[in-house]
């Protein structure tokens, strides 16, 4: 190749350098904005339900935290709620539970549904607890999750309602309502848990489970949605279809 033609080639190969950066910073500049705009819609919604829902994020013991969360596993909150109860009547701290017999638990944790499986893992829990963490929960979600039948949920509860640090915990509430509005478009509650953090600011995301579990038991219900009574119909995604397929698109 001659020397003319490849100052050529260079010149040209320099161009194409220089517009695929340029495409890709508009690009990088229009992903900027689109990011701030469900930031700021996402901030709007959670003021919103704050004015309009009636919550308190109460602290608790992490283990009993840990393992209420664990009972709340494919099961309704007033099962989980009888279920827990009946447990720590019984037993009352991580020694009595390691100790217990499983068939003792079993019993106690039945109305919770599931309860044979999750007694073992109640019992192995409490028992890894005591022998690898001297009886203390560890804080550490890397260190949660190793623990079994902890997956990303329950750890992020433990981190939240246990020790009052900064999650997301992503249960069908959360998972539901955050795709109804249109916040995130996800299958599964780990990608909604992802994509709420790249949206919600740290700020909020210890009150966010709370606040949408309210919401979701009193307006934004699985079946038969409250619509009229929502206060955040007018930014939700799943409002405005319904709104259209009625005839009413005011």
């Amino acid at each position: 190749m001659k020397e003319g033609e490849l100052d050529g080639c260079k010149e040209k190969m320099w161009k194409e350098i220089n517009k695929n950066k340029e495409e890709g910073n508009e690009e990088k500049n229009h992903q900027e904005k689109i990011n701030k705009k469900e930031k700021e819609e996402v901030v709007r919604i959670v003021k919103r339900l704050e004015s309009a829902i009636r919550y308190k994020l109460n602290l608790g013991d992490p283990y009993r935290v840990l393992i209420t969360t664990v009972i709340s596993q494919r099961t309704r909150d007033e099962n989980t709620r009888v279920a827990s109860e009946r447990l720590f009547s019984k037993f009352k701290d991580v020694k009595e539970i390691a100790k217990a017999r499983t068939k003792d638990i079993e019993r106690l944790i039945k109305p919770s549904g599931f309860y044979k499986e999750k007694a073992r893992r109640i019992k192995e829990i409490s028992r890894i607890i005591l022998e690898r963490y001297e009886g203390r929960v560890p804080r550490d979600i890397n260190e949660l999750l190793k623990l079994p039948g902890v997956g990303r949920k329950t750890a992020n509860c433990v981190v939240v309602y246990g020790f009052g640090g900064d999650a997301i915990p992503v249960d069908t509430h959360v998972h539901r309502i955050s795709n109804r509005l249109g916040l995130v478009k996800t299958r599964t509650p780990e990608e909604t848990e992802k994509g709420l953090m790249k949206i919600l600011p740290k700020n909020l995301w210890k009150k966010f489970n709370i606040l949408f579990v309210r919401f979701g038991q009193t307006i934004c219900r699985p079946i038969n949605p409250k619509c009229e009574e929502c206060p955040v119909k007018d930014m939700c995604d799943y409002g405005r279809k319904r709104r259209v397929l009625s005839g009413n698109i005011s």
